[in-house]
């Protein structure tokens, strides 16, 4: 197959690489790179700030960066910035065969020039595919997502596909058993739909009632609202309502083998979000489990298509009528549990889920929808 020209437009708001964290950002970051590895002419377009240049190229993967700005609390705001932030990209990207992005207005002003507009749908959707006929692709990272884009387009057929999310990146060596701590570990935007409230008054309850001796629990994660945060008065509120010594809030975490050192030494990895419509994968949950963290979620279809309660994690139901207490005993129930035989399974999605194997899956994918394809 003749090698395609490919242009991943990110969002306004989060720089490529990840400097500053952004979960999409840094998949596509990883898949850029095993594209270029193949063969595939790679530019990657994304918000440019001061500590990268306006252009260079990095393991093989052009990248062009454009004036964008820090996320906004309003809603209305933030498709604002988006838009101004679209057009310069737009203007910025270079002509080709696949246009792929997970922006809302790319794929309504995107011209022939770019090429197949093959959108990356990666969160719930809102009514906007509708919008999207020019796409040649709407792609789901999930069933959950899969589902409800066909409830929005029943007629949607063969444009939609369903790719999982890949990790970050291949992990580097296996995970030691012997850096476990007794450490209920979240990592993510530190934000109200992420049931980081719910968290620590779970915690907080179990430790009152005489459980979890010995145990920790350590938040990971911004907390400003430009970075996707509900606010660090409000962080700060709720660590001072439900404080502990046994409680620690350590910021965000953007080096991978420093973030990966968290996840080793953790022995259940807790994320109870609550976005009944705004989860879509969970990313983070995927990146615990290849070190071996077992995941504790949410009662969310997102998180079926790879975590399998009692096999390679644990849910807890999060729509109950006392939610903390529901919580407060899945934490008692996790620590109680041998850690071993889930944590070997949670690996497998070292595998199932690896940058190459996913980056195979887009890659025929795109060279289907390619003009160019023989």
């Amino acid at each position: 197959m003749s090698a395609l020209r490919i242009t991943i437009l990110q969002g306004a708001f989060f720089p490529v690489p990840p400097l500053r964290g952004g979960a999409v950002e840094k998949l596509w970051h990883r898949l850029a790179i095993e594209f270029a590895r193949r063969g595939e002419v790679v530019t990657q377009v994304s918000r440019a700030v001061p500590e990268l240049p306006a252009s260079g190229e990095l393991e093989g993967v052009r990248h062009l960066r454009v004036p964008g700005r820090d996320q906004p609390a309003s809603g209305l705001a933030l498709k604002w910035a988006d838009l101004l932030y679209t057009r310069r990209a737009l203007r910025a990207a270079p002509d080709g065969d696949i246009l792929v992005t997970n922006t809302f207005w790319a794929p309504i002003l995107a011209s022939g020039r770019h090429g197949r507009i093959h959108v990356s749908v990666e969160r719930m959707p809102k009514g906007q595919m509708r919008l999207y006929h020019r796409a040649s692709r709407l792609r789901a990272n999930s069933s959950a997502v899969a589902a409800a884009i066909r409830a929005e387009l029943p007629r949607v057929g063969e444009r939609l596909v369903v790719i999982p999310n890949p990790l970050p990146a291949a992990p580097s060596r296996a995970p030691d058993p012997a850096r476990r701590t007794k450490r209920f570990l979240f990592v993510g935007r530190l934000h109200p739909e992420k049931g980081v409230a719910l968290l620590l008054a779970a915690f907080a309850a179990a430790k009152a009632g005489g459980a979890l001796a010995g145990w920790t629990l350590e938040l990971v994660g911004p907390a400003e609202i430009g970075r996707g945060g509900g606010g660090e008065a409000w962080l700060r509120d709720l660590l001072t309502r439900h404080a502990s010594p046994d409680t620690t809030w350590s910021g965000p975490i953007y080096d991978p083998e420093t973030l990966a050192a968290r996840y080793e030494s953790a022995t259940v990895f807790v994320y109870p979000s609550l976005a009944e419509k705004g989860e879509s994968f969970g990313l983070a949950p995927l990146e615990a489990m290849a070190w071996g963290c077992i995941p504790l979620v949410s009662d969310l279809a997102c998180f079926r298509d790879f975590i399998r309660p009692g096999e390679n994690g644990l849910v807890f139901d999060h729509r109950a009528p006392a939610p903390v207490a529901a919580l407060a005993r899945a934490l008692v129930a996790a620590s109680a549990l041998d850690p071993a035989p889930l944590s070997a399974a949670a690996l497998a999605v070292r595998e199932s889920h690896s940058p190459a194997r996913i980056a195979t899956e887009f890659i025929a994918d795109f060279h289907r929808l390619s003009p160019a394809a023989p």
